[in-house]
């Protein structure tokens, strides 16, 4: 599973020609389910996204994360996160989660991030979005739960 964290000062995202998800100081989060992924790939990541301190303190450091900000989140589902480009110039999305799968642990990492209290918004599983994404820093990390250490 992958998560494209941006932070931002706000962003929305639009379907179905109305808007469907609106935050002001937060983290978009971009997630990309594989079809390997499970409930530990989401529980770890969702730990590490409201945890993460990417937010400035008094100083400027990075000490903050968005719990202790009281963040808002906006979650929108991007397969395309699983693109695997090695071959050709078209992108294979073979390791990306069908999306019943996917979509079942996309509802689990957003009632997790629930959980914490936070402000989460969504945009509309499997549908065409349009994303505005005010990027605070620019800020932009990106989360692989295969990477973890543990």
């Amino acid at each position: 599973m992958k998560a494209l964290l941006q932070r931002v000062n706000k962003a929305s995202v639009s379907a179905d020609g109305g808007v469907v998800g609106v935050i002001d100081r937060g983290l978009v989060i971009l997630l990309g389910i594989a079809k390997d992924d499970g409930e530990a790939d989401v529980q770890y990541l969702a730990g590490k996204v409201t945890n993460l301190r990417i937010f400035s303190d008094e100083e400027g450091k990075f000490n903050l994360s968005a719990i202790d900000i009281g963040g808002e989140l906006l979650v929108v589902s991007q397969f395309t996160l699983l693109a695997d480009i090695r071959k050709g110039r078209r992108p294979s999305f073979t390791d990306a989660a069908p999306p019943r799968q996917a979509e079942g642990l996309f509802k689990l990492f957003v009632e997790l991030l629930k959980s914490t209290g936070l402000r989460v918004e969504t945009g509309l599983f499997g549908e065409h979005m349009h994303v505005e994404i005010h990027n605070d820093g620019p800020v932009t990390i990106m989360l692989d739960s295969k990477a973890k250490l543990d």
